[in-house]
């Protein structure tokens, strides 16, 4: 399965790369994020600048693309122009705080999800609720579990999911509640 990560936290994110960590395994897995935090951009996209992309390493090794755009700028552009293949499903995340309620009109991180769907590609945007001390690898791991769900249940072709992860104990967690 081929999967576009992205985010709004930059593309050196804690969230991004614990995703990352968790899934190289297993995933064909591609980065396309911003190059800065861009947080609170909404659905925003870049009209009048043009978009640069850049290689960006970690650890000596090619890590991703960091793009001078908006989270939905670097869905859009890693999947029509970047990418050699069209990705099966696009996560963004993790981001650090939740997003809910009003928060989803300004979240960068679903935004890119959302974009994800308009291109047609399943899409899930993956939130750990927290600015303290994020466990962004218990978050990871979750969301490795959710990514299974939708694999083995299936997620029509432009449906985004919104996944907001509680700040809790592993132990704590006694399921999924779909709203």
């Amino acid at each position: 399965m081929r999967i576009l990560l992205t985010n709004d936290d930059g593309i050196l994110a804690e969230g991004l790369i614990a995703l990352y960590e968790e899934l190289k395994g297993d995933f064909e897995l591609s980065i396309v994020a911003p190059e800065t935090e861009m947080s609170a951009v909404g659905h925003a996209i870049t009209l009048s600048n043009p978009l640069r992309v850049r290689r960006f390493k970690r650890n000596g090794t090619f890590f991703g693309y960091g793009v001078s755009g908006t989270p939905a700028d670097c869905v859009k552009i890693g999947v029509q122009e970047i990418l050699q293949q069209r990705p099966d499903m696009i996560l963004s995340g993790i981001n650090l705080g939740s997003n809910v309620g009003i928060n989803l009109l300004y979240s960068g991180t679903v935004s890119a999800a959302t974009e994800g769907a308009f291109l047609g590609i399943p899409s899930v945007a993956i939130s750990l609720n927290t600015k303290n001390d994020p466990d962004f690898g218990f978050a990871a791991k979750f969301s490795r579990r959710m990514i299974q769900l939708v694999m083995e249940n299936g997620l029509s072709e432009g449906t985004a999911l919104n996944v907001n992860i509680p700040a809790v104990a592993e132990d704590q967690i006694k399921g999924v509640y779909f709203t």
